[in-house]
């Protein structure tokens, strides 16, 4: 079973022949150069692909996507605020090593616990929030200055001291 991560959001149309606006979050001006597809998740664990006519950069964070089988206006909108999801290659190919984003997948550590594999990076002005399972919960973990005390890229796992009682909430 392929991985699958969250890179942003289809957000809008552009003009009248279909074009889509891709909010992402890989932390590069990029034009997806060499993706032929991307996923959306249809139901729960169920990614539906969707194939990439064009792709062409709007701006640091925005892409412009000619998607197949969507060629008017009216038909793109039907994939206006859907999230777009990459296989875990793909990912690794187009996110920048500095982005935030970039944590996903790996282990958060607080002190001598391991609290699982961050699932989600919610980027926020001041702090980054992490989503974990913690128990079988969704829980959101908030990363920033005085939280943050490693990243070990090779070992794939973010160091994080989280204040006391944060973790109580999700139990």
């Amino acid at each position: 079973m392929s991985h699958y991560f969250k890179i942003g959001k289809l957000v809008a149309t552009f003009g009248f022949k279909g074009d889509l606006v891709l909010k992402h979050s890989l932390g590069k001006k990029t034009s997806l150069k060499g993706l032929e597809h991307f996923f959306i998740e249809e139901t729960n664990n169920n990614f539906l692909p969707y194939f990439i006519q064009s792709a062409t950069i709007k701006n640091e964070e925005e892409v412009y996507l000619k998607v197949e089988g969507f060629d008017t206006k009216e038909t793109a909108k039907k994939l206006v605020a859907k999230e777009v999801w990459l296989t875990e290659d793909h990912f690794n190919k187009y996110a920048a090593k500095s982005a935030p984003i970039s944590m996903l997948g790996f282990n958060l550590i607080d002190g001598e616990n391991d609290l699982g594999k961050i699932l989600e990076v919610i980027e926020q002005p001041h702090q980054i929030l992490c989503t974990i399972l913690l128990e079988g919960k969704e829980a959101l973990i908030p990363i920033h200055e005085a939280s943050l005390k490693k990243i070990d890229k090779k070992n794939r796992k973010v160091f994080v001291t989280l204040p006391d009682g944060l973790l109580d909430i999700y139990r």
